[in-house]
């Protein structure tokens, strides 16, 4: 069920239990009214007529004329009786029959009428003759007045029920405008598109909304632009690599060969000196060796499966120290870092050569520090440099720091940068090890 029609019915429920119960205090108001205005008017008559000082001295035709006075008391019929039961008068105030248009329905007179008594009141005139004066009640026109004013009543809540209806409506058309722009915008997300944004909304919690997905938007084009910069970079890092394996393999192992090659024929010439053509192949052949290792150890250093994490560590650490003698570089490594799975060493590994490439080329640092502990089921690697830093916004602009950016997401885990102006950096991952 939609949203819209959740709320109509939930609306329309507490609507519909608001007039029932303004109906039950309504009749139950109207019923109190009717009975104490039915109780007051009899104790009206009945106080007039005993504070009447002409009752002992009025003959039957005054006694008649004094009880015409009451005709303006409301809701009472009023007659004369003589001992014998016979009437002597026609009723004061008689039944009154409303129109149809104005009547009430009989179930709401049911309603609200109760049993009212009939009250009789001895009367004896100065001709010593007895009459029972009676007086009944006839709340009709209270009735009446009653049911007029639970038309109106009832009318302003419908109608004010009606305008919340139509109030709820409109703000529901509004919304789900709203709503459907926001939609079709993440549709638009979905397929690239993140050129577009969306516009501001009058509705607050919409602006919000639309806020928070122009900034998802902006972070997701950034990302994409940085990946795309990433991935031209590899490929580009890439074909270099390829290229430098190439040359290398042409000018060393194909010059070797060659050259080993020529040696042999030589060889096989009678003039030839053995002894001085093999020890030439020997040291083609020793040069060859280092060449390759040189090579493997670029695309995979041997050690890291050999000795493991710590060993290779130290040793990259002392090539750097070689080729950097102005730089002191430190060491701070658990042992226990060689039992950690092969894939998130080797990334591990990379992450450290490659913040120490970018300390050597860009931080003109003098102390260089790695840093890797086990706690709590997480490998933490600090990498710091007393550097010249850099500003916050300029931290993530180099591809170095998005490849390692990548490769800790990779392993699932957190980077913290920080850097001040010639304050040095620090790397700090955070590399899950479930």
């Amino acid at each position: 069920m939609s949203l819209r029609n959740q709320i109509s019915i939930r609306i329309l429920l507490i609507s519909l239990g608001i007039i029932f119960l303004g109906a039950a205090i309504s009749i139950w108001q109207a019923r109190q009214s009717i009975k104490n205005e039915v109780d007051s008017s009899i104790n009206l008559a009945l106080q007039l007529i005993k504070t009447s000082p002409t009752i002992q001295k009025s003959g039957q035709k005054d006694w008649l004329l004094q009880l015409s006075q009451l005709e303006q008391t409301r809701h009472l019929n009023i007659q004369l009786k003589n001992s014998l039961g016979k009437k002597v008068n026609e009723p004061l105030q008689p039944i009154k029959k409303t129109t149809l248009k104005n009547s009430p329905p009989v179930w709401f007179t049911n309603l609200v009428l109760s049993e009212y008594p009939k009250v009789e009141y001895p009367v004896d005139l100065n001709n010593n003759t007895g009459f029972i004066l009676t007086i009944q009640a006839n709340p009709m026109d209270e009735v009446a007045e009653a049911w007029q004013e639970s038309i109106i009543f009832f009318g302003v809540i419908i109608a004010l029920v009606s305008l919340t209806l139509l109030s709820a409506q409109l703000v529901f058309n509004k919304s789900i405008i709203s709503i459907h722009s926001i939609i079709a915008h993440l549709k638009t997300i979905e397929t690239g598109n993140y050129h577009k944004k969306l516009p501001a909304f009058s509705t607050q919690e919409y602006d919000t909304i639309a806020k928070a997905i122009n900034h998802m938007t902006e972070a997701l084009e950034t990302s994409e632009k940085q990946n795309k910069a990433l991935t031209q970079h590899s490929l580009e890092i890439q074909e270099s690599e390829r290229k430098r394996l190439s040359q290398e393999l042409h000018d060393e192992l194909g010059q070797s060969l060659t050259a080993i090659k020529a040696m042999a024929i030589s060889a096989t010439h009678e003039t030839a000196d053995i002894q001085e053509v093999t020890t030439s192949i020997v040291n083609i052949c020793d040069h060859l060796t280092v060449v390759v290792r040189s090579m493997m150890k670029q695309l995979h250093p041997a050690l890291l499966t050999e000795l493991g994490l710590k060993a290779t560590l130290e040793d990259l650490l002392h090539q750097w120290q070689a080729r950097s003698p102005s730089i002191a570089f430190t060491l701070h490594c658990d042992d226990a870092v060689d039992q950690v799975a092969p894939n998130t060493v080797i990334q591990v590994f990379r992450i450290i050569q490659e913040g120490l490439t970018n300390i050597i080329r860009h931080a003109r640092a003098t102390q260089v520090s790695v840093n890797i502990q086990l706690n709590q089921g997480k490998l933490i690697l600090l990498v710091t440099d007393n550097g010249c830093g850099c500003e916050s916004d300029k931290l993530t602009s180099g591809f170095g720091l998005l490849g390692i950016k990548e490769r800790i997401k990779l392993l699932e885990g957190s980077l913290q940068i920080s850097s001040k102006i010639d304050n040095g950096l620090q790397l700090k991952a955070q590399i899950p090890l479930s």
